[in-house]
């Protein structure tokens, strides 16, 4: 078993300082060198950063302004007690935010980090590398949340006369919770990956996020579906919530009641809570430190011999001779191009979250329209009636436009990286016995397969709601087979426009330019396509004759219009196939 020999204390802090030091010495030189469009769009990253924080700030003096106004306080009465556990309730914040938010970036520096090799090879301490992505972890994300805590904590600090004791005191224990908060991450993190692959778990947390963040994005509509408006009720319940977190028995709450006990003069409380705030987050820190040292040291020895067996694939006889009939008529490289990027696809939880993300976007969208009942909203009653009537009518194929624009956002990125996510093996398929239209329409059936599934399922759910006739549900199935294969081939094309082969994070497959150009021609795609699609059916049962000639004239103008886009743009980029990656 390998052991750890003991390291000299005096030696672990200058080769901490000195791996921080290379750090932003890398990252310096880095930005110093980059091209003057990277170094433009740093500094906008950089700038809207600094505007993201400015904003914290500002949000956290709009808190504490509300605290002190006096409509709060005819809600809820005298507001010391509110103002008592606001700095409980900002430390517990913090605490949870660094716990939260490090476990990523640990996860990323310690076990997905490309210099981890080179670190554990140099001649330096592995405490000493260990705390350098401690540290790392730490100071972004406790930059970020003092921005929100400090105005809070120092605003009521100012408003209730705290001596000046109180202000330097806030500073040590926010930064003393970071270093325990952080340990116990770093433990989590170790305990995780001893179980499960790093990188699979790297791909959950971005599944997590991606939802997370859909959701949060959304959280206006969500509320304005529910027609939500905070009273004085549920604003005495969220103070009552408040008050709970300030239980003498929560370790967290002893930092909080140190800190007010420091800023009223109470001398004897406020050193016995502060100091066994500090004792404990170092205490854990240092534990920390010591065990997922060697857990760190020991799994990712152990990571690299790591091997599973391959499960051997049975099939039934007779499926297997159902299968093969039912894709007989698919030349047989053109399934194996298919099959292989479905498998792909399918082990990528990357991209489980994109199909997640038009899911939520549709889900919202489609209780926004039901909550309406698919009636036209009232107004002042002075519109024409062939407009309320042909209103009406385009809101019961609404359905299909939200089919459409949830299959879009999938689509989108699966034929953008449709050749792009090849990377270094594309040599392979160059090599392979296969032709350029077999490869492209392989490609083709990849991007629209799962499309077309996810807007048939959308589609069929939301017309069961809406109760939507029969007639009007098979020509949405016709309106989404043909529209989706139009974008296919459209968004196709400039994914073998902007194929990169050069990339190094799976994040930046995609060529920037084509797919901002891609989201505006798609769009306009579309809208004119849709246009054509509705615009007959609608018209014509607007002024009394059968929806049915107008659907037969719709899907004659829509369905040229998308075999058109299914295979001009792709006979346009034809010649580009061949001499993919000839530079990368």
């Amino acid at each position: 078993m390998t052991t750890l020999a003991p390291v000299p204390s005096e030696q672990i802090l200058p080769g901490t300082l000195k791996l921080l030091r290379m750090r932003w010495r890398i990252t310096f030189s880095g930005f110093r060198h980059a091209s003057p469009r990277r170094k433009f769009g740093l500094s906008l990253l950089y700038l809207l950063i600094l505007g993201g924080m400015a904003l914290l700030f500002g949000l956290s003096w709009g808190i504490l302004k509300f605290l002190q106004s006096p409509a709060l306080e005819e809600i809820i009465g005298d507001a010391g007690q509110i103002f008592e556990a606001i700095p409980i309730l900002m430390v517990s914040v913090a605490f949870f935010g660094i716990l939260v938010t490090s476990f990523g970036v640990l996860l990323q520096g310690l076990y997905l980090a490309g210099d981890i090799d080179f670190l554990l090879s140099s001649p330096l301490p592995i405490r000493s590398v260990f705390l350098a992505k401690l540290l790392q972890a730490i100071l972004p994300n406790l930059a970020i949340i003092s921005l929100f805590a400090l105005p809070v904590l120092f605003g009521i600090g100012a408003a209730n006369g705290y001596n000046l004791l109180y202000y330097p005191f806030v500073l040590i224990i926010i930064s003393a919770l970071a270093l325990g908060a952080a340990g116990i991450s770093a433990l989590l993190v170790m305990l995780v990956v001893r179980v499960f692959p790093a990188r699979r778990v790297a791909e959950v947390l971005g599944f997590f996020g991606a939802i997370l963040a859909m959701i949060m994005s959304q959280t206006g509509n969500i509320i304005n579906m529910g027609h939500f408006s905070p009273g004085d009720a549920q604003i005495g319940q969220a103070m009552n919530l408040v008050e709970r977190a300030n239980a003498p028995w929560m370790p967290l709450s002893w930092a909080g009641r140190g800190l007010i006990a420091l800023g009223e003069g109470n001398w004897l409380p406020a050193l016995g809570l502060l100091a066994l705030t500090l004792g404990l987050s170092l205490g854990i820190f240092w534990f920390s430190l010591l065990t997922a040292e060697r857990w760190f040291y020991i799994g990712w020895a152990g990571m690299q011999v790591v091997a599973t067996k391959k499960k051997t694939r049975r099939m039934n006889a007779n499926r297997q001779k159902r299968s093969s009939q039912l894709l007989n008529w698919i030349p047989g490289n053109v399934r194996a191009i298919v099959w292989k990027d479905l498998s792909l696809l399918r082990r990528d939880l990357r991209n489980l979250s994109q199909l997640v993300t038009p899911l939520i976007f549709g889900v919202i969208y489609s209780f926004m329209l039901l909550r309406n009942g698919g009636e036209v909203p009232p107004g002042q009653g002075q519109a024409p009636s062939l407009f309320i009537q042909a209103t009406k009518i385009a809101l019961v194929y609404s359905s299909v436009g939200i089919a459409i624009f949830v299959g879009w956002m999938l689509l989108a990125r699966l034929a953008m990286m449709s050749f792009s996510q090849e990377h270094q093996s594309y040599w392979i398929i160059k090599s392979a016995p296969v032709s350029m239209p077999r490869l492209l329409t392989a490609k083709f059936l990849v991007a629209y397969l799962p499309t077309l599934a996810l807007g048939i399922l959308f589609l069929t759910a939301i017309s069961i709601l809406q109760k939507v006739p029969t007639h009007i549900w098979v020509y949405g199935l016709f309106v989404i087979a043909f529209s989706d294969a139009g974008l296919t081939g459209v968004s196709l094309a400039f994914g073998v426009a902007g194929a990169r082969f050069d990339w190094k994070d799976p994040r930046k497959m995609n060529n920037a330019s084509a797919g901002c150009l891609l989201s505006v021609v798609s769009m306009i795609y579309i809208v004119i396509n849709l246009g054509l699609f509705f615009a007959p059916p609608i018209l014509f049962a607007a002024i009394g004759s059968s929806q049915t000639y107008g659907q037969f004239l719709g899907g004659m103008l829509g369905g040229m219009m998308s075999l058109i886009c299914v295979f001009v743009p792709l006979w346009m980029v034809r010649k580009r196939v061949p001499f993919l990656a000839e530079n990368a």
